[in-house]
């Protein structure tokens, strides 16, 4: 069974569909690059994946460690470079409890930076993390 599938709608958007669930996101070409930027664009998506990445291994150790990561947030910047037209650095700064001991910060922070999407991602991709304890 495939991931996912999807059709290109016209306008420079497309519709895919997650084939396990039926969830159905939508992506625009962004502004600076002919779009609407009417949803996420493609590598917004990339971006938004690692993360969401990070942020799901730290909730799988949280659960084994018996830590409460609700509402934990954080924030995704990319940056994209012109020649050849790519995503040059993606920054994420996530917001976690000010409560984490010094051990549990660590394994946090190293299982977050161990995440299948940002082990996948080309190494030329600059990946910029921040942990900020409030």
């Amino acid at each position: 069974m495939s991931t996912a599938t999807a059709r290109y709608t016209g306008n420079l958007r497309t519709e895919a569909v997650h084939s396990a669930s039926g969830t159905t996101i939508f992506t625009d070409a962004p502004v600076d690059n002919h779009g609407r930027g009417e949803s996420f664009s493609p590598t917004d998506l990339v971006s938004a994946a690692l993360g969401t990445c990070m942020m799901t291994i730290m909730g799988i150790v949280a659960e084994r460690q018996q830590l409460n990561l609700t509402g934990v947030s954080f924030e995704v910047q990319k940056h994209m470079a012109t020649e050849p037209r790519r995503i040059a650095q993606i920054d994420v700064t996530f917001r976690m409890p000010a409560t984490l001991s010094d051990k549990e910060r660590t394994i946090l922070e190293n299982a977050a930076r161990t995440c299948p999407v940002a082990l996948s991602l080309n190494p030329e991709i600059r990946q910029e993390v921040q942990f900020l304890y409030e």
